[in-house]
């Protein structure tokens, strides 16, 4: 058969993404100078590497198991999933790794003295990516996504830590995204809480993020229709952030937008939480969510019960049914300047030291930040598990034991 050559072509694909620049500083990446000292391109999926290296050099971790009242499990689960998000092969084999740990786990005394009520896991991925449901009954080979890791009935007994936690599994727990600041000290935070303060605001409502638009009645197109067709980016401002453009080296136009920005709008995307609620935060500017899950019923450890103090909701519903509220319009009108000011104050003052990790070897002394809430709440959580007969002080810290997992295979095809 004749065929036509010029109705043929091969296309370049895209090779997959390099991330190891992205883990250099201890999982913090490469600096990131134009925003100052503390600044990196910290990537979205970080967060156990950054939890690893600050744990190592926590003052209260131990070396003798029989000391220790919490165990840590230095677990990559979440880049374990990377591996395998775009690759065709089995589940067996996208299974294999945290099998093969669990294995190890039930060797050790630790872990069989308590089944693993006092052992502590922390994964850089959404709480969905390891639940691998079936499409077909019980049938795991029907379904291609992720692992199953916490599906496991091994791993229902443990405190996991996750960038998104599913809300109705109870020893699931929501810690912040990282995000791209990483103070080292009260100075860097103090610096950084003072510019916020200065900032000029000069639009009331922005969005970052990447239109959808095959999908038009997606709560997300309808807000970019409604900013873009303002045309008055003193109302509103939109950052196109389709190709990755918001991400890591061109992070910088994120921060300095939200920095200008009274509000910012927080759909929710693949799934209910978004980085860049952190983001807002860190920027001073009030995020404006359209589901509770997104933030409410994740990060108890790190927000108030108290929701309006931070941020503003408007259901999706509201704007997506009939003819829908005008989200811009109703900033203006619901939220007066003052509380626009007292909010700002509490998220900055209150809450941002709070949502950020510091570096390695930070020396923060005033302040506790997003890692040094967490070992002493993870503490606390399993001593009213185990219904201890006193309840620990709030204020005691975790003694901690890291595992060294020497035993696990190295080999990069499993």
């Amino acid at each position: 058969m004749e065929i036509r050559k010029e109705y043929c072509i091969i296309f370049e694909m895209v090779p997959w993404q390099d991330l190891c620049k992205y883990f250099k500083n201890q999982g913090l990446g490469e600096p990131m100078a134009k925003l100052g000292k503390g600044w990196y391109q910290t990537h979205q999926y970080s967060l156990e590497l950054i939890f690893h290296s600050r744990i190592l050099k926590h003052p209260c971790r131990v070396y003798n198991e029989n000391e220790a009242k919490l165990f840590y499990v230095p677990f990559y689960g979440g880049l374990d999933i990377l591996r395998w998000h775009f690759k065709n092969v089995s589940n067996d084999v996208k299974d294999s790794l945290g099998l093969e740990l669990l294995k190890w786990l039930e060797r050790q005394q630790p872990w069989t003295r308590n089944s693993g009520k006092d052992h502590v896991f922390v994964l850089g991925k959404i709480s969905w990516d390891f639940r691998r449901k079936s499409s077909n009954g019980d049938d795991q080979s029907q379904s291609s996504w992720g692992t199953r890791f916490l599906e496991l009935s091994k791993m229902q007994n443990p405190i996991k830590l996750l960038i998104e936690r599913q809300p109705w599994h109870v020893n699931d727990v929501g810690i912040p995204h990282p995000t791209y600041f990483h103070p080292h000290s009260d100075n860097d935070i103090i610096a950084w809480q003072l510019r916020i303060m200065r900032s000029n605001r000069k639009s009331l409502v922005s969005f970052a993020g990447a239109p959808r638009p095959e999908a038009q009645d997606n709560i997300r197109s309808i807000l970019i229709n409604q900013c873009t067709s303002i045309n008055d980016t003193s109302k509103c401002e939109f950052l196109n952030c389709s190709s990755g453009k918001c991400e890591n080296e061109e992070a910088e136009s994120v921060i300095e937008l939200f920095l200008g920005s009274e509000f910012c709008l927080q759909p929710p995307g693949d799934s209910a939480t978004r980085k860049s609620v952190f983001d807002s935060l860190l920027s001073g500017c009030i995020p404006v969510l359209f589901d509770p899950f997104t933030a409410y019923y994740q990060y108890s450890w790190h927000l108030p019960e108290d929701h309006g103090k931070y941020s503003v909701l408007i259901e999706q519903k509201e704007v997506k049914e009939g003819e829908g509220v005008n989200v811009v319009e109703r900033l203006s009108n619901n939220v007066s300047r003052r509380e626009r000011e007292n909010m700002r104050r509490y998220i900055v003052f209150e809450l941002l030291p709070g949502l950020v990790y510091g570096d390695a070897n930070s020396e923060l002394d005033k302040f506790q930040d997003a890692f040094g809430i967490t070992p002493s709440a993870a503490h606390l959580t399993c001593h009213r598990r185990r219904r201890t007969s006193t309840r620990p002080s709030e204020n005691k810290a975790a003694v901690v034991v890291t595992f060294e997992l020497r035993a696990l295979s190295t080999d990069p095809n499993l």
